[in-house]
């Protein structure tokens, strides 16, 4: 049997090639990762994300930025694209082309059956490599359900969660709230949930 060989590129080799790519994929060390597509539930999500989030940032120093914009975590040489990312004042990229983010301070990722595992854990330990980041937020799928985690002056994390359409997220280092029913809008949930 013949393996297939790897083929390890450079951060910069990764680069070229997926600003050309029709798929995105993301980068680990040099190792490359083809993202798989997203539900009707989680494209609603996030474009309800991004539509409250951006109208509340209108008027601040901060922009709200949807799963096309890469971020880098220099410390273990990753370009990853989360589902929703905002960076404020003194935004910092790679390089002229604007397309990787240095330094965001809210991350948003919404959860799936096949990412939530990676999502908690070995991602969140890898976005906590990123001294910008104040706030990591998980967002159900299927239930109305937002956890926050909040970085803390210490550098440790506290958790919140809310749940039920009624419910409230305040972001409070942008400045910003999320009430659930908004972010539910349009999305189909069970009928037991109400």
């Amino acid at each position: 049997m013949h393996l297939q060989p790897l083929i390890w590129l450079t951060p910069q080799q990764y680069l070229f090639q997926e600003r050309q790519a029709e798929t995105k994929s993301e980068y680990f060390d040099g190792e490359i990762f083809a993202m798989a597509g997203a539900s009707r539930e989680h494209n609603q999500i996030s474009a309800n994300l991004v539509r409250v989030l951006g109208n509340q940032l209108l008027d601040k120093p901060c922009s709200v930025y949807s799963s096309d914009m890469k971020v880098r975590i220099e410390k273990i040489r990753k370009y990853t694209y989360p589902d929703l990312v905002i960076a404020c004042q003194g935004e910092r990229f790679e390089d002229e082309h604007r397309d990787v983010l240095l330094n965001p301070v809210v991350i948003i990722e919404i959860l799936s059956n096949s990412t939530e595992a990676y999502d908690r854990g070995r991602k969140f330990l890898h976005y906590q490599l990123l001294d910008s980041l104040i706030v990591y937020l998980l967002v159900s799928q299927d239930t109305p359900r937002i956890e926050m985690f909040t970085r803390r002056e210490d550098g440790t994390w506290l958790y919140a969660e809310f749940h039920g359409l009624d419910a409230i997220v305040k972001i409070e280092s942008i400045e910003c709230s999320l009430r659930l029913g908004d972010i539910y809008h349009k999305v189909n949930l069970p009928d037991s949930i109400g």
